[in-house]
Order: structure tokens, then C-alpha cells, then sequence
């Protein structure tokens, strides 16, 4: 039996609940929360049904203290006060549910059911979470293709050769992440990890940010400041979009490189520095190169070990554990119960090609964790997926001087249901026909020979 604590300073309260669900939960009464809060440790208590003023205790106190020191407990308010700013706080603190007195017992049996079935669901989570982790990921990069466990392999080889290391791919395709995997994996992973986008800082403000300042170097300056350089001493330095670097900051950071120290912004006095840099760049550094927009001896200063972040588009066999592991991720967040995806909702995220790579399929994931109204993810769930964006290869084929209409026919109709991964929804909506005159076509061409 599932073990179930009413704290309620009301005896008749107390014995009317234990009585209508003893049959069903080993229940224990208390009128004392300071002493209920003891009980719920000593007794693995799993739901808890509290009144929402006790006395002179505050039950929404009370249910941050249990929400804080028992995470998994679940909780829910009973009071004879109720109000919509009382229910908001209480689902603000954590509460389960809000149910006014006097309470409705089969509708409270009910709701009960409901915890019991979304504590399982939860343990499942976590287990098949743990599951997920084990087989599936390295140092929280979840993937199962041959793309990225190349880059695993990769990232197992250099982790602890002390060298620099340029990363290189699309946005939204985890480089920082890999950067950390990288550290926290390595030699150096008991010293400090640094970030810096130098994409977001403007060129004055990213050299200071880097090698730090005296007080007084310039205007403003009313302290002393560590740069990140410093901070990151026998550690690791991740300079993301290293690429928007300007060439005064590039010829300073070559120096760095070579020397290995910094003068910071204001002093005379040169400061050894033992430090890995990680860079990472969305761009084609080597084209930046041709083009004098990137220095030549700083590229090759940083690619000593070059690793190729492949984009979502390329390792789609990684789709459907990212996207259980997202949907795992926000139900805990949102204290939700999704228990998965259909297959045709499945299908459409593996359709679209995600410019924005894993970052947008986790975005999508949890805008649709958020607003859904089912168990499960469905199609209707993702409507900003109902137009695949195609890459211009899936945008054209060739038409060949002397074919006729019906064989082009044909072949746009093939590769539109190619494109939309044999979605004949999707495809007879792109060609402007309907699913039925879609389906008799595909029977033409097979009557008349064709391999569909």
C-alpha cells in the first residue's frame, strides 16, 4: 500500500479521512506539522494531505519545508478558505493539487489515483532516464549515431593531451557542451572551466574581460578585476564563436598563446598563465583566412586537434532519444506526466531539418511539454514543425529534355513523398492534391511497372 499522512489540526477531520481511506493507503494522522514533518522521514511517507492553516502555522510554509527537505513527497492542500491567490500559491510552492473543504471523498480517491499513478510514472522516468544515460550518453551528449560517437571517440582521445582544441559547427549543435566534456573528462578537470562569447562582447570590452584591469586603467575602473585568462589558470578557456574575434583581440590572444601570459589592462607587469583553450566557431575559419579576416597563425595556433560537431540533420537516429530525454527532462520541471510521443509526431520532428539543431529540438520538445492537453505528444502539438524546412538539394531534381509529363509527374510526386519520409498527408498538401488522388497515383505507377 502506498503511505498517505493527513496533518490536520481538526480530530474529527483526521478520523473521517483515515476512515474513508484506510481500505485503500496505509495512512497516519497528525494535528502537529513540526511533528508530521519528522513522520514523513521515519515512515517513507509518499503523498501528503495538509491542511492550509493549522493552528498558527502557515500551511504554505509548511509545504515548503516538506517540498524542500522531501522533493518527491506529494502534496495536497485542504482548507475551508479557499481563494483563487491561496490555490496560486500553493501550486507556486509546490502542492499538487488544491481541494476546499468540506471534501468530496470521490473526488479526493480520485485525485489520489491520479498521484499514485504519476509517482510510478515518475519512478519510471528516473529509471529509464538512468537507462537512457548509461547506454546512450557521454558526458551528458546523448547519442546513439555514428556521427556523434565519432565525436565521442574523439573527445576520448584528447581529453587529457593538454594541446588546444577548435570546434567546429552550426549553432544549436552543442559545442560548449562538448567543450565541458572535454574538461571535466580531462587532466584538468579539478581547476576552473571559463566560457567567453566573443560574439557578444564588443572588441574594448572583451580585452578587458580576458586579461582583466588595474584600478585606474581607465575611466571607471574604481577596482582592481581578474580577466577570465586569470580565472582560468591551469584550467580550461572556452572562447565560443571565436570567428567574431576582431584582429587587434586576435594578435593580443596569439601573444597569449605563444608567451603563455597576460598583461592586465593598466599594469606593466607580465602574468604567466597555464591555461587550455577550447575555441569554437560557426563559420569556416579557413575561408576567414583567405579573406584577412582571421589571422593565419592564430588558426593554426588554436586547430592543433580539430572536431567536427555534426548538425541534427546528419544524425537523426539521435532524434528519438533526445527528444525522450527532453521529454524526461520537463516533466520533472513542470512537474508534468508525458508519457511519450505518438509515432506521427515522431515522425514529423524526424521530417523537419531543425536549423537551430539540438537546441531548437529541445525548445520545440518543451514549448509542447508546456501547452499539450494529452498524455502524449501528438502532431497538433508541434505546429511550427507543419512546414518542413527543406535543405535546396530536397528542393530540386532534374528534368531532362524529352521526358513527358507523366514521368515528370511521377517523379515530383516520388520525390516529394522522399522528402516528407512517405507522409502522404504532408506530401499530397505540398503537391495540392488530395490524399486519395495521391494514393490512386501511387497504384497507377505500380500497375504500370514501377518499384513504389
Amino acid at each position: 500500500m502506498n503511505k498517505l499522512m493527513i496533518i490536520d489540526d481538526e480530530e474529527n477531520i483526521l478520523t473521517s479521512l483515515e476512515f474513508a481511506l484506510e481500505d485503500y493507503y496505509e495512512v497516519y494522522t497528525c494535528p502537529d506539522p513540526i511533528k508530521g514533518l519528522e513522520m514523513i522521514s521515519q515512515n517513507d511517507i509518499e503523498i501528503v494531505l495538509l491542511d492550509l492553516r493549522i493552528g498558527e502555522y502557515n500551511g504554505i510554509s509548511v509545504l515548503e519545508k516538506i517540498k524542500s527537505k522531501y522533493p518527491e513527497v506529494a502534496v495536497i492542500i485542504l482548507t475551508s478558505f479557499g481563494s483563487i491567490k491561496s490555490s496560486v500559491d500553493a501550486i507556486r510552492a509546490g502542492a499538487f493539487y488544491y481541494l476546499t473543504k468540506p471534501v468530496d471523498i470521490e473526488e479526493l480517491k480520485l485525485l489520489l489515483e491520479k498521484v499514485v499513478d504519476y509517482q510510478q510514472l515518475n519512478q519510471k522516468i528516473v529509471h529509464l532516464n538512468d537507462q537512457l544515460y548509461e547506454k546512450f550518453s557521454f558526458a551528458g551528449i546523448i547519442g546513439c549515431s555514428e556521427a556523434i560517437r565519432n565525436v565521442f571517440s574523439i573527445i576520448d582521445k584528447v581529453k587529457d593531451i593538454d594541446t588546444n582544441v577548435l570546434l567546429s559547427g552550426e549553432s544549436g549543435t552543442g559545442k560548449e557542451l562538448i567543450a565541458k566534456a572535454i574538461h571535466y573528462q580531462g587532466i584538468r578537470k579539478g581547476e576552473r572551466f571559463e566560457a567567453i562569447n566573443c560574439a557578444a562582447i564588443p572588441g574594448q570590452l572583451l580585452e578587458s574581460e580576458l586579461f582583466g584591469f588595474e584600478k585606474g586603467a581607465f575611466t571607471g575602473a574604481m577596482k582592481s578585476k581578474l580577466g577570465k585568462l586569470s580565472i582560468a589558470n591551469r584550467g580550461t578557456i572556452f572562447l565560443d564563436e571565436i570567428g567574431e574575434m576582431d584582429l587587434a583581440m586576435q594578435s593580443k590572444l596569439l601573444r597569449v598563446l605563444q608567451e603563455k601570459e597576460i598583461t592586465p589592462l593598466g599594469s606593466n607587469t607580465p602574468q604567466k598563465v597555464d591555461i587550455r583553450v577550447i575555441a569554437a566557431t560557426n563559420r569556416q575559419l579557413l575561408n576567414e583566412v583567405s579573406e584577412g579576416r582571421f589571422r593565419e597563425d592564430l588558426y593554426y595556433r588554436l586547430n592543433v586537434i580539430s572536431i567536427e560537431i555534426p548538425p541534427l540533420r546528419k544524425r537523426k537516429e539521435d532524434i528519438p532519444l533526445l527528444v525522450e530525454y527532453f521529454i524526461q527532462k520537463y516533466n520533472n520541471k513542470m512537474c508534468k506526466s508525458i508519457e511519450g510521443i505518438d509515432s506521427e509526431a515522431l515522425q514529423l520532428i524526424e521530417s523537419y531539418k531543425f536549423p537551430g539543431n539540438v537546441r531548437e529540438l529541445e525548445n520545440v520538445v518543451q514549448r509542447a511539454i508546456a501547452l499539450t492537453e494529452s498524455n502524449k505528444l501528438r502532431v497538433i502539438d508541434f505546429p511550427r514543425l507543419d512546414q518542413i524546412n527543406l535543405d535546396e538539394d530536397d528542393k530540386t531534381f532534374n528534368i531532362r529534355i524529352g521526358d513527358n509529363l507523366k514521368s515528370l509527374e511521377r517523379e515530383i510526386i516520388l520525390k516529394t513523398l522522399e522528402v516528407y519520409q512517405n507522409n502522404r498527408q504532408k506530401a499530397a498538401k505540398v503537391l495540392g492534391i488530395t490524399v486519395r488522388t495521391l494514393r490512386n497515383k501511387l497504384n497507377e505507377y505500380r500497375e504500370d511497372g514501377h518499384n513504389i
